[in-house]
């Protein structure tokens, strides 16, 4: 079997194959000296998202069902809320304690044995 030379691609796909000689540019609006220093602004205050940390922990059911009484009780109250928000409400609350109430609700907490609890 003879090779055939390869014919010249057309002028239709080598456009197609070659990169176009200028940039697309998109066109910017001008913005003036006051509307710039206004968005510079806006982005300072802007707060960064805080990083988010995930976690697993043991907690007794009987408290596993207070956290649903809780966010029941807060949809009886017009606003819906998840565990995650009530744990970190109930954190703040901690964290705004005069240490003696703190170290008094930390003693009503009994112990628990940490891991992953027995399959029953």
């Amino acid at each position: 079997m003879s090779k055939m030379p390869a014919k010249p691609a057309g002028k239709a796909v080598q456009a197609v194959l070659k990169p176009s000689a200028k940039p697309i540019l998109k066109a910017t609006p001008k913005v003036s000296s006051k509307q710039a220093v206004s968005q510079k602004a806006e982005k300072v205050l802007k707060e960064k998202k805080p990083k988010l940390v995930r976690d697993s922990f043991t907690i007794p059911k009987a408290e596993y069902t207070v956290l649903d009484d809780l966010k029941h009780r807060a949809g009886k109250l017009g606003t819906s809320i998840k565990k995650s928000e009530l744990i970190r409400a109930g954190i703040k609350a901690l964290a705004a304690m005069p240490d003696a109430m703190y170290l008094g609700a930390l003693k009503v907490v009994p112990k628990v044995k940490t891991g992953r609890p027995s399959k029953k």
